[in-house]
């Protein structure tokens, strides 16, 4: 023992970046295996821990995401630091029952016995987490792993320096480092931890390194979840009540980090009756968030970095595009600014309207209505969030039935993420996977299927060997013809 944890101590001092990611999973595996992360005290000790970093360091965090994404503190508070709260909160209230064994019933064939689904912590886990949100994404997917008891390696994203460091520093002063590390760094590093055998992969991110992730995995045969995006649809009809629908489109994309956001509404379907007066009440409500200069107001954040500001502005530029701004279009390289923008009635070939635009460009399409609008909708990659804005009902049920996407929100946009009931995840192209309380227990839990048997009440006619007459006594049980099997056995009917 001895040994081993002086070999761990020059681990985890190594500066040599492969020897010491190869190094971290062995002492991982070495805590899993010891059983230090089973008990429920423990988990509970971690998350308590966790929970603790996020009430006390609330002004560290709110300062790493205005230096990475200018967010405010506003924002930070409602959509990183209080989800990643609440989801804690939850998490050691529904510990004890999410551990318990799940009781199920025995059948005939089994008679007498009791089954059992017992979950148990998948082992050690790597969870790779994104810019756009580099707090709450990194640290939602550890709570599961920490309630499921599994020991785990958080890569945060390198694009958002300031939060990855706070994670690098914050996570050993509140949480047991035998069982839990941050791996900081950028390519060099992930290919490092994608060479590695791990025993669940949770990454954030978009479908290009999705792919990259799944195939690393397959080599272990290892499970994973992908939260990865698209292109998310909006669709509303003449009923919607307009002033209501496009102020909860505006702040889903726009006070959302700025349409940073991977369940951003990405382009809206409006009924072409409506259509310019869906424009119209857009504008008035831009200018109502943030001002006639949107530079100016502090409820808008920046674009994160000089690639992603020029990939935007590529789109904007396109020569079939430019012509089709309505509102904005503004922009300032130097502030990595570009002000909410509105286009309307775009070509459907241009990239803008085939690429994810994890941004503040919001094109509006016209369609004659519901069918024209599943169809496509349907027609394109499957998306991780579809908004539906209508007064009738069977609309929004066509809708919720016809569409498939990870999420749907009919009259609302974003909040599907805020409820920990509700699976969060995608489909197809937009991920693999879900999480967000119980669902997030479980994507790091193996559910051990259990069955307790009786030493009495076997049937002879299970063993061999196996005559016609057993065949009709084991037909008989399977069947439910009780009586039939019993004067079987008891030889009176042959």
């Amino acid at each position: 023992m001895a040994a081993e944890e002086e070999e761990d101590r020059q681990i985890l001092t190594k500066s040599d970046s492969s020897f010491f990611v190869e190094g971290i999973v062995r002492h991982l595996r070495r805590t899993v295996r010891s059983g230090k992360t089973k008990p429920e005290a423990w988990r509970r000790l971690q998350l308590q821990g966790l929970l603790r970093l996020l009430v006390e360091r609330e002004e560290d965090i709110s300062r790493a995401l205005a230096q990475d994404l200018r967010k405010s503190a506003y924002e930070t508070y409602i959509f990183e630091i209080s989800l990643a709260v609440e989801e804690c909160k939850l998490a050691l209230k529904k510990l004890r029952s999410w551990m318990a064994p799940q009781k199920v019933a025995g059948t005939v064939a089994t008679f007498p016995s009791s089954g059992a689904i017992v979950p148990e912590p998948l082992g050690v886990a790597l969870v790779i987490s994104t810019w756009n949100f580099p707090f709450v994404l990194a640290v939602n997917p550890m709570i599961g792993a920490i309630a499921a008891g599994c020991a785990v390696v958080l890569k945060p994203s390198e694009i958002a320096p300031a939060t990855s460091a706070l994670l690098a520093k914050l996570i050993p002063l509140y949480l047991d480092t035998s069982a839990i590390q941050v791996v900081e760094g950028g390519v060099p590093e992930i290919t490092t931890l994608l060479q590695q055998n791990w025993d669940k992969i949770f990454y954030t991110g978009n479908s290009k390194v999705g792919r990259i992730i799944m195939a690393a995995a397959s080599k272990h045969l290892t499970p994973v979840t992908l939260e990865l995006g698209g292109k998310c649809p909006v669709y509303i009809d003449s009923t919607a009540n307009l002033k209501v629908a496009l102020r909860r489109i505006a702040v889903g994309k726009w006070g959302n980090n700025n349409g940073q956001a991977c369940i951003a509404p990405d382009y809206i379907l409006a009924e072409d009756s409506i259509a310019p007066r869906v424009v119209d009440v857009l504008k008035e409500t831009i200018v109502e968030f943030f001002g006639k200069d949107p530079k100016t107001s502090k409820d808008l954040s920046r674009i994160v970095n000089q690639f992603h500001f020029q990939r935007l502005m590529d789109l904007l530029n396109d020569s079939r595009t430019l012509g089709k701004i309505v509102h904005g279009g503004e922009q300032d390289a130097a502030n990595l600014y570009i002000a909410p923008t509105v286009l309307y009635d775009v070509p459907l070939n241009v990239p803008i309207m085939t690429e994810e635009i994890f941004g503040p460009l919001l094109p509006i399409i016209k369609v004659k209505g519901a069918a024209e609008a599943i169809a496509f909708i349907t027609e394109r990659s499957k998306p991780l969030a579809f908004y539906v804005f209508t007064t009738d009902k069977k609309i929004a049920q066509l809708m919720v039935s016809e569409v498939s996407a990870g999420g749907i929100v009919v009259n609302d946009t974003c909040l599907q993420f805020v409820v920990p009931g509700l699976p969060f995840g995608g489909v197809g192209e937009s991920g693999t996977g879900a999480y967000h309380g119980k669902f997030s227990f479980d994507t790091f839990s193996n559910h051990k299927a259990v069955l307790y048997r009786q030493e009495v009440g076997d049937v002879y006619a299970r063993y061999p060997p196996h005559t016609k007459h057993k065949q009709k006594i084991i037909k008989s049980l399977l069947t439910g013809d009780f009586l039939g099997a019993t004067l079987l056995l008891l030889g009176w009917r042959q």
